[in-house]
């Protein structure tokens, strides 16, 4: 998510608008408007704090009394957290209530290098004067936390930390174990140089993914799972999220295929950026997901095959708008598939390691213009046209 700034007019000075008594507010940055802020924001460590102990009665008495606000504490209990803080980054008061914008920041125990961060709304109210949260939510446009859809239950494997909702513990049990089986398969590809586990969020349904994610469910239907990441730096914290529909509705293979493809998404995510194309991104992980499967390629691409076999041959790479989700179902399957066959080629001619030094020189850009070109000159020693014309050959033999 790109991030968004204010700009300061140079050479003009900031207006200080006196509001209304009634607001609670004396001028531009008075002192009782500091001192509110400040007497909020240590309700909100009080806050956090209590989640870190799991002190239930502290945790109650920083709020108002209500039994949603018992809930929310009661769902955390079993997740493993290692940090919880919330930091104030703006504050709105009438009187004796508030609304206060802030940034929370956790990170699960043993997992997150870096933490989770989500922007919250918190409102409150004054009584006997101290300051008690009524009700903390997403900020508008933002997903969801876990916790907020239910009660989380835990699965531990080995490599892994899957937390779910509304979900039999068999279940999340069964996606550990896949889990632990993708990481050294991803590692045995890519390399040891990512933390080797991953965290696996199972929401109770498609409904329950799109409220993480902030975003409508439609475009996510036929879509097995995605991977997010707090991508600022070079030790993110990743959460693949399943959608328990799609993901369920696969084979055992085809559950193991989905998720080694996340698990490459966290491994190369130090090395993704703006200058990696999608077609490189979902491609590798796909490779890396159907490697050694001894699936041809007519059976992991067969829209792509169907479309060969018709007399149809893509003109060029795949591009990043082929792979939005709410595209058709065949041109986005194609999309994927035509990546595929792009990391395939580079692996089966240039070599494994070639393709992996591949990714590594494109991601090493920081801006898409020139990337592909010159990863492909460097690390390949051939030119754009001439990979995409070998590529168009490489399916005419392999596909139709």
């Amino acid at each position: 998510m790109a991030g968004r700034g204010r700009a300061r007019v140079p050479g003009v000075v900031a207006c200080c608008v006196l509001l209304l008594a009634g607001a609670g507010l004396v001028g531009c940055g008075g002192p009782d408007k500091d001192a509110q802020r400040a007497a909020v924001q240590r309700v909100l460590d009080r806050r956090a704090a209590a989640v870190l102990d799991r002190d239930r009665p502290a945790f109650l008495a920083t709020g108002t009394p209500s039994a949603h606000a018992a809930d929310s504490f009661d769902h955390l209990h079993d997740v493993p957290l290692a940090a919880w803080s919330y930091r104030i980054t703006a504050l709105r008061r009438t009187g004796d209530r508030a609304t206060a914008d802030a940034e929370l920041r956790y990170r699960v125990k043993g997992y997150d290098r870096e933490p989770v961060t989500a922007a919250r709304v918190l409102r409150l109210t004054r009584a006997d004067g101290h300051w008690y949260v009524g009700s903390d939510e997403p900020a508008p446009g933002t997903g969801e936390q876990l916790w907020e859809q239910g009660t989380v239950e835990v699965a531990h494997g080995a490599h892994s930390l899957v937390l779910g909702v509304g979900q039999p513990r068999y279940t999340l049990r069964a996606v550990a174990r896949l889990a632990d089986r993708a990481v050294p398969s991803v590692s045995a590809a890519w390399g040891k140089d990512w933390p080797g586990h991953v965290v696996v969020v199972v929401p109770r349904t498609l409904q329950g993914m799109a409220g993480l994610l902030g975003a409508p469910a439609a475009g996510y239907r036929g879509i097995a799972a995605v991977t997010t990441a707090e991508t600022g730096g070079k030790a993110p914290a990743d959460r693949i999220v399943v959608n328990p529909e799609a993901y369920g509705g696969l084979s055992g293979p085809g559950k193991q295929v989905v998720l080694t493809h996340e698990t490459t998404h966290v491994a190369t995510r130090a090395h993704t950026n703006a200058a990696t194309p999608l077609w490189l991104s979902e491609g590798y992980a796909d490779w890396i997901g159907y490697r050694g499967s001894g699936r041809t390629p007519a059976e992991v691409a067969p829209e792509l095959d169907r479309f060969v076999a018709q007399g149809h041959l893509p003109a060029a790479l795949p591009k990043d708008a082929d792979f939005a989700f709410a595209e058709d179902a065949g041109k986005l399957a194609r999309a994927y598939e035509g990546g595929w066959l792009a990391c395939r080629m580079i692996a089966d001619r240039w070599g494994e390691a070639r393709l992996h030094d591949f990714y590594e020189a494109v991601g090493a850009h920081s801006r898409r213009a020139g990337a592909v070109e010159d990863a492909l000159k460097k690390v390949l020693g051939t030119t754009s046209p001439e990979f995409t014309r070998q590529w168009r050959a490489y399916l005419t033999e392999r596909l139709g």
